[in-house]
């Protein structure tokens, strides 16, 4: 039998799944690694973190599943996307990488909008020039550490560093350099125009894919190092947002997807280029050849609940480690009991700026409306209700785009929550379902990677063999409305604050 490697390179952790040709898991392993902030709004990681849980994640899946290196015909390449790895003339790291949330270009954003001009930059990239994207970050270095940009001889995104270290190739696919604001989008392929007005050489950028076709083959060191066959091939993959999508089927107009990991993103598939003028939503080349697709993105979903999680859960997380279950189990049945609304209580999830609909590096994270009525659970579920309130944002601009939105498929850590999923069918007004299997982004490049090597034709036909729906959940006729009212007013409260996220952001400046 044969049988497909994904991994996926995550902000917290990497994960490397083994799935057999059915899609089923056969294995999985999880590396963490930690998140540095040496000040407010950056946010960087060690590549060699990402090595090791990738190295050490693979021989745990293999050790565990008792299948042969040589049975594993393809490996796909997922991970979070945005990422600046640098890279000298040895391959050696130049400094830690700064991540997709970083906030700290701003300037460099409006260097890159004056250089290359606001309306051209969107016509060739599809997407304003934003502190996420890597154009940006690359700009920051050049612009504040002079001394290591003059060693850089290449720039990859988060996954292609893994992909180098597993095959010796500098590459990337189309779906994850999009997000780099280096490339023509509707050409899919680098931009000389923008390059060249940013003062970037093409030669720093690796060899552009698409995301089912093969960009390398494990090397010899890579495989003694991971136990992996020398000579397995190694997919394009997506970045984690299509390669999520892939796994989640999203290959055909009409289904949606709603995840909710540590950024929360609505992801609509297009046969076509479609570009919303105001930038408030991405348009990237999907990891289907000759297709794109429109996402929403907020930046601190998951990351708002892991953030309340870690600092006023304790007690849920000692009582879950003792009843060995994940303490996100106990945080759902505590935000139960707090009816739809909070009572008044809203929280705005801009605890890394916002991208959907505001692209406000300055925005901050806000309780509103807090009395001395409310109690913890009720900040809980009101964290939770902040994030889908976004992604309500996120999927209204999509409607306007005129997308058809037949179905939404909710995806990622919070896709688990049956709590969560319903608060996205009330607020959305529309049934959520979720699919067979649950490892989004690591099957997406596996299946990606199952296309590339011939187990399947194409990639809607690999979906097809694997994905089928599991859950449905219908809207609550009596919550709708209550999410309604209340998402007028979280949608006012960012426009009253937005000249105090100014004048805060100034303070802390000084």
């Amino acid at each position: 039998m044969a049988f497909l490697l994904g991994i996926d390179i995550g902000t917290s952790g990497t994960k490397t799944v083994l799935f057999d040709e059915q899609g089923n898991t056969i294995s999985s392993a999880l590396g963490e690694y930690p998140l540095y902030q040496p000040n407010i709004g950056w946010a960087e990681q060690e590549p060699e973190d990402w090595w090791e849980a990738t190295r050490t994640t693979i021989r745990e899946v293999l050790s565990k599943s008792g299948v042969q290196p040589s049975d594993i015909k393809g490996i796909g390449l997922s991970g979070q996307m945005h990422g600046a790895v640098l890279l000298d003339k040895e391959g050696n790291v130049l400094r830690k990488a700064i991540i997709w949330c970083d906030q700290r270009s701003w300037a460099e954003c409006e260097q890159i909008t004056s250089l290359v001009g606001r309306e051209r930059l969107v016509e060739i990239t599809a997407n304003p020039a934003l502190t996420g994207f890597t154009a940006s970050k690359v700009m920051w270095v050049k612009n504040n550490e002079p001394q290591i940009f003059e060693k850089v001889r290449k720039i990859l995104l988060p996954k292609d560093y893994i992909r180098f270290r597993l095959t010796g190739e500098f590459a990337t696919e189309v779906s994850d350099a999009s997000g780099m604001q280096f490339m023509d989008i509707s050409k899919r392929q680098w931009s000389g125009e923008v390059l060249e007005k940013l003062g970037i050489e093409k030669d720093l950028l690796g060899d552009l894919y698409e995301s089912p076709e093969i960009s390398g083959r494990v090397s010899r060191s890579a495989a003694e190092l991971t136990g992996l066959k020398e000579g397995t091939p190694v997919a394009g993959g997506a970045g984690d947002q299509a390669a999520g999508a892939v796994g989640n089927g999203i290959v055909r107009p009409g289904v949606i997807s709603s995840t909710i990991g540590t950024s929360g993103v609505v992801f609509a598939f297009s046969e076509n280029i479609s570009i919303d003028p105001k930038g408030r939503v991405h348009t990237f080349c999907h990891a289907v050849p000759g297709t794109w697709h429109i996402m929403g993105v907020t930046q601190g979903a998951g990351l708002s609940l892991k953030w309340f999680r870690d600092n006023f859960c304790i007690e849920e997380k000692r009582t879950a480690e003792l009843m060995k279950i994940d303490p996100y189990v106990l945080m759902d049945q505590e935000a139960e009991k707090v009816k739809p609304g909070c009572e008044g209580l809203i929280y705005l999830p801009y605890m890394m700026g916002e991208r959907t609909p505001h692209l406000d590096p300055n925005a901050k994270g806000v309780f509103f409306g807090l009395s001395a009525k409310h109690e913890k659970q009720d900040l809980l579920r009101a964290v939770m209700e902040g994030v889908v309130y976004s992604l309500k944002d996120c999927l209204d601009i999509i409607k306007e785009m005129g997308v058809d939105v037949g179905e939404i498929r909710a995806s990622g850590g919070g896709g688990k929550s049956r709590l969560w999923r319903q608060m996205q069918a009330d607020a959305f007004g529309t049934s959520i379902n979720t699919i067979s299997s649950s490892e989004g982004g690591a099957l997406g490049v596996a299946l990606l990677a199952g296309v590339g090597v011939g187990l399947y034709d194409n990639v809607p036909q690999a979906c097809d063999a694997v994905i089928k729906v599991k859950t449905r959940q219908e809207p609550d006729a009596a919550a709708v409305p209550v999410y309604s009212k209340f998402h007028s007013v979280y949608a006012q409260l960012y426009r009253s604050l937005k000249q105090d996220f100014v004048d805060l952001a100034a303070l802390l400046k000084n």
